[in-house]
C-alpha cells in the first residue's frame, strides 16, 4: 500500500481529544503508511480548552488529501466558511475518503457529503443532526459508521475504534491489533455493518480479567462456560453475570468473537490452510469456521484472504503479516 496523504482538518474550537486521537493513531513514526498533516482554514486555531494551535497545513493540503478526519468542535451548529466546505466537497469529489469524529460529522452534514448516507455522532447530537439534515440516517446506536469512503464515529473515545477500523481495513487484523496495544488500547472488531458495534476481545480490565487472558492462549481447545467458571473460582451463573457486565457480551459470544479475530490474523499470514487454522482457533473444522466467519465478518475466509494476499505480489504491495508488523513488536506483557 502507497503511503496515504492524511489531512487533519482543525476548525476553530476543536475539541483536543477528538483531534489528538487521529494525531496519534496516524503518526508517521509507528511506521504505519501515512502521512499526516494538521490543517486549517488560518494558520492559528483556537481549541475548545482556550489555547491556540499553531497549524502547518493549509486548505490546499486538505484538497490534496487521499484521507480527511474532521475531529469534533465547540459551535457545530454554527455554518463553517464555504472555503472549508469547498474543500470538503472537493476531496468527496475525487473519490477520497472522509471521516469525522464526535461532532465532526456535523462539518460533513454541512457539505452535503452525508446525504442519503448512515451516519453517527455523538449520543448527546445523534436528534440534533437527524432534524437537521431530514436526509441522512443517523444511526444512534452504534460506535462508529462505515459507508465506504465517507465515515463516521460516535462521541470521543468510539474515534479510536474508527481509526482502528480503518487501519485493519487498509492493512488487515495483525497490524490493527499491532497499533492497539502501542496506544493501550483493546483491539476492535469491524466485520458486517450488523457487527459494528461489538466489543472488543481484548484483555480489558474487570474481575475477570485473568481468566479472559487464560482464555486468549487457550483459543485452540474447546474451552466451555465450565472451564472459565472454574479459572475464575467462580460459579457458572456468576460467571456470566460478570462477563456480560464487562464485555457487553456472554462468555461463549466473546470465544467466538476471539476465535474469529485469531482466524482473521492467520488467514491474513496466509501460512495455514483452512483447516489448520479452524484447529489452531479451537473451531474443529473448515466448514465450522467458514460458518461462522462468515456470520461475523461478512464474507468467506477465502475471499478475505485475497483481499490482503492479492496485494503482496504487486509492486510496492502489502508484505506478509509476519513483516508488517516486525516494526510493532515489543516483549511480550499483557497484551491489553
Amino acid at each position: 500500500m502507497k503511503t496515504q496523504r492524511v489531512a487533519i482538518l482543525a476548525v476553530d474550537g476543536v475539541l483536543p481529544l477528538d483531534f489528538g486521537i487521529p494525531a496519534q493513531i496516524f503518526a508517521s513514526r509507528r511506521g504505519l503508511p501515512y502521512r499526516t498533516t494538521i490543517c486549517a482554514e488560518a494558520p492559528e486555531v483556537a481549541s475548545a480548552d482556550g489555547y491556540n494551535l499553531v497549524v502547518p497545513g493549509t486548505l490546499t493540503d486538505v484538497r490534496r488529501a487521499d484521507m480527511v478526519i474532521v475531529p469534533g468542535y465547540l459551535g457545530h451548529a454554527t455554518p463553517l466558511s464555504e472555503e472549508v466546505l469547498d474543500a470538503l466537497r472537493h476531496v468527496h469529489g475525487r473519490g477520497r475518503r472522509l471521516m469525522s469524529i464526535c461532532v465532526g460529522a456535523f462539518a460533513l452534514a454541512q457539505a452535503g457529503i452525508l446525504e442519503g448516507l448512515r451516519a453517527t455522532t455523538h449520543w448527546r447530537n445523534t436528534e440534533e443532526l437527524a432534524r437537521g439534515y431530514p436526509n441522512v440516517t443517523v444511526d444512534r446506536d452504534v460506535l462508529y459508521v462505515d459507508e465506504g469512503n465517507v465515515l463516521t464515529s460516535a462521541g470521543v473515545a468510539a474515534g479510536i475504534d474508527l481509526c482502528l477500523h480503518v487501519i485493519r481495513r487498509d492493512l488487515g487484523a495483525a497490524i490493527a491489533n499491532h497499533t492497539a496495544r502501542a496506544i493501550v488500547a483493546a483491539p476492535h472488531r469491524d466485520g458486517g455493518q450488523a457487527q459494528f458495534v461489538d466489543a472488543p476481545v481484548g484483555r480489558p480490565t474487570g474481575s475477570l480479567a485473568v481468566t479472559r487472558a487464560w482464555s486468549l492462549d487457550n483459543l485452540h481447545n474447546a474451552v466451555s462456560v465450565r472451564d472459565l467458571a472454574r479459572h475464575a473460582d467462580v460459579s457458572e451463573r456468576t460467571l456470566a453475570r460478570r462477563w456480560l457486565e464487562e464485555t457487553g457480551l456472554t462468555p461463549l459470544q466473546w470465544l467466538l468473537r476471539a476465535r474469529i479475530q485469531l482466524a482473521r490474523e492467520l488467514i491474513e499470514a496466509a501460512e495455514l490452510s483452512v483447516d489448520q487454522i479452524a484447529a489452531r482457533c479451537g473451531l474443529g473444522t473448515a466448514a465450522n469456521l467458514r460458518l461462522h466467519f462468515r456470520r461475523l465478518v461478512g464474507t468467506t475466509p477465502t475471499a478475505y484472504q485475497r483481499s490482503f494476499v492479492g496485494d503482496w505480489s504487486e509492486p510496492g504491495g502489502l508484505q506478509p503479516v509476519e513483516d508488517r508488523v516486525s516494526h510493532l513488536r515489543r516483549p511480550a506483557v499483557d497484551r491489553e
